[in-house]
C-alpha cells in the first residue's frame, strides 16, 4: 500500500545513506530491499547474463525519490532513474501545488492491448472481412485456450475488430484482437494468441498472415489524470494571487504554443517523458514501448502535439489532464529478475498495473507543469543550471569534499552559473587555503 505521507522535509538534505534509512522505515522495505539500492546491491552479471545476448556487464544510474504526490487520496513517494538534474526536484515541487484541492485524480481504461493480424491475397477482401467478423466468436474462444490462467483472473481476449487498409503492396485486411492483459504488460500473451489462430484466419479469409504482433498504440489502454492547481499555489510563496494568476496565464500560452506548434510539442513531450520513463526505467517496465505509445498517439488523427491540456476553471485555478496509453506490468519482465527494480516497486506500495499507470501519468503531469511553470516565469535554464552546477564542479576536478563548497563559492558570485565561473570558483577556494 502507498505510504502515510509524501511530504518529506528537508530530504534533500540528507545523505545518500540517511535518504534509504528514512525510506526503508517509511515503506517498511528489508534489509535486502535496501541492499539493492547500494553499490554492493547492483544488479548481478549472472541476474543480468540472464535478461539479455552477450552480456558484458552492467550500466548504472542514479535513483532519486520525487515527494509530496497524492493520488487518489493515497501519498506516493516515487523513485526516478536518470541523469538529468532538476527533474525529481521539478515533479516534487509540482506535485506539492496541487494538494489544496486533493492532489491528482486517476480514471483509467482497463488493461487492454491490441494485437495485429496481417492478412494479405484475399480473393475478395470484403468478403474476407464479413467472413472474419462472422466468426468472431469462434476466433475469441481459440484465443482465450491459449491462456487459461489470464482468463481465470478475469483477462483474455474480449473482442476482435477488422478493417481495410490500402498500402503500396495492395490492399490489406488487418484484424485487432483487444486483450485485456490485467496485470501484465502483455506482449507474449497477445503474440502467442495471435499466432495461435493464424492458421485458422487464413482457412475463413482465403488469404495469407503475415505479421502477428501487438501494437504499442494502445487506444483502449489509455491513463488519464487530473489535477486543479489554485492562483496561491502557482505563486512564488504560495500567498499572492496576482502573481498566481500572472504564472497560470503563462503556463497556458505556453501550453497553447506547444497544442499549436509541433516543433514546440516535441520538446513539450519530452519534457513530460522526463518523469515518466525514469519511473519505467526504475520498475523495470519496458519504456522503449511506453516513448512510442505515447508520442503516437499525440500525433493520432491529428497534428502532433501535447500529450496534456491545461486551461482555467470558473475560479481562475489552472486545470491540467494528461491522457496517453500506459502498457505497464507488474507481471513479468524485468520486474521479476531486477532487485533494485523490485524495491522500487515496494517503495511505491503499488498493487496492480493500474496503479502504476496512475503514478506515472500523474508525474508526467506535473514534469510538464514545472517546465512550462519556469519557461513562463525565470526560465528554464535558471533551475537547471543550478542543480548542473554540482556536475559541473566535479567535471571541473572537485573532489567530493570540494564540491558544495565550490557552487556555494559560484553562486555568491551573483554571475550566471557557467563552467568558466565554477573552473574559477574552484581555483579561488582551492587558494583560499592556502
Amino acid at each position: 500500500m502507498a505510504v502515510n505521507n509524501s511530504r518529506l522535509q528537508g530530504f534533500y538534505k540528507l545523505t545518500v545513506s540517511e535518504r534509504r534509512e528514512l525510506l526503508a522505515q517509511i515503506a517498511d522495505l528489508s534489509e535486502e530491499q535496501i541492499l539493492a539500492w547500494s553499490k554492493t546491491g547492483e544488479l548481478s552479471e549472472s541476474a543480468a547474463d540472464k535478461m539479455i545476448e552477450n552480456v558484458v556487464g552492467t550500466y548504472s544510474l542514479p535513483i532519486g525519490v520525487a515527494t509530496n504526490f497524492v493520488i487518489d487520496d493515497e501519498h506516493y513517494l516515487i523513485p526516478f532513474v536518470l541523469e538529468e538534474p532538476s527533474v525529481v526536484a521539478a515533479a516534487s515541487n509540482m506535485a506539492k501545488r496541487c494538494q489544496m484541492n486533493g492532489g491528482f485524480k486517476s480514471n483509467n481504461d482497463d488493461p487492454v492491448m491490441i494485437g495485429q493480424i496481417q492478412v494479405i491475397n484475399c480473393p475478395d477482401i470484403d468478403l474476407s472481412k464479413e467472413l472474419i467478423l462472422s466468426e468472431k466468436d469462434k476466433l475469441i474462444n481459440l484465443c482465450n485456450e491459449v491462456d487459461p490462467i489470464l482468463v481465470k483472473f478475469g483477462g483474455g481476449c474480449k473482442d476482435l475488430e477488422a478493417r481495410i487498409i490500402d498500402t503500396e503492396s495492395g490492399k490489406m485486411l488487418i484484424l485487432h484482437l483487444l486483450v485485456d492483459c490485467r496485470d501484465a504488460m502483455g506482449a507474449n500473451a497477445v503474440n502467442t494468441m495471435a499466432e495461435s489462430i493464424a492458421s485458422k484466419v487464413e482457412e475463413i479469409s482465403g488469404g495469407t498472415v503475415v505479421l502477428r504482433i501487438i501494437s504499442n498504440l494502445a487506444v483502449h489502454r489509455l491513463a488519464r489524470v487530473s489535477a486543479t492547481f489554485s492562483r496561491l499555489e502557482m505563486s512564488d510563496g504560495g500567498k499572492d494571487i496576482q502573481q498566481g494568476e500572472q504564472i497560470i496565464d503563462g503556463v497556458i500560452q505556453a501550453y497553447h504554443f506547444a497544442a499549436s506548434d509541433p516543433f514546440r510539442a516535441t520538446t513539450h513531450n519530452k519534457g513530460i517523458m522526463n518523469a515518466i520513463s525514469p519511473i519505467a526505467i526504475a520498475c523495470g517496465q519496458d519504456w522503449r514501448a511506453i516513448e512510442s505509445g505515447a508520442h503516437s498517439y499525440a500525433s493520432f488523427n491529428k497534428q502532433y502535439g501535447s500529450m496534456t491540456h491545461w486551461e482555467k476553471n470558473n475560479d481562475g485555478d489552472l486545470v491540467g489532464s494528461i491522457e496517453l496509453p500506459m502498457a505497464v506490468g507488474l507481471v513479468g519482465g524485468a520486474v521479476r529478475v531486477h532487485p533494485a527494480a523490485q524495491t522500487n516497486v515496494a517503495l511505491l506500495g503499488i498493487n496492480s498495473a493500474n496503479d502504476l499507470a496512475k503514478v506515472m501519468a500523474a508525474a508526467g503531469l506535473a514534469q510538464n507543469l514545472g517546465a512550462l511553470r519556469a519557461l513562463a516565469t525565470v526560465g528554464i535554464q535558471a533551475g537547471h543550471m543550478k542543480l548542473h552546477a554540482r556536475n559541473m564542479a566535479v567535471t571541473a576536478g572537485a573532489t567530493d569534499q570540494e564540491v558544495d563548497a565550490v557552487v556555494d563559492l559560484a553562486k555568491s558570485s551573483g554571475k550566471r552559473i557557467t563552467a568558466k565561473l565554477i573552473e574559477d570558483s574552484l581555483q579561488k577556494y582551492r587558494d583560499d587555503l592556502k
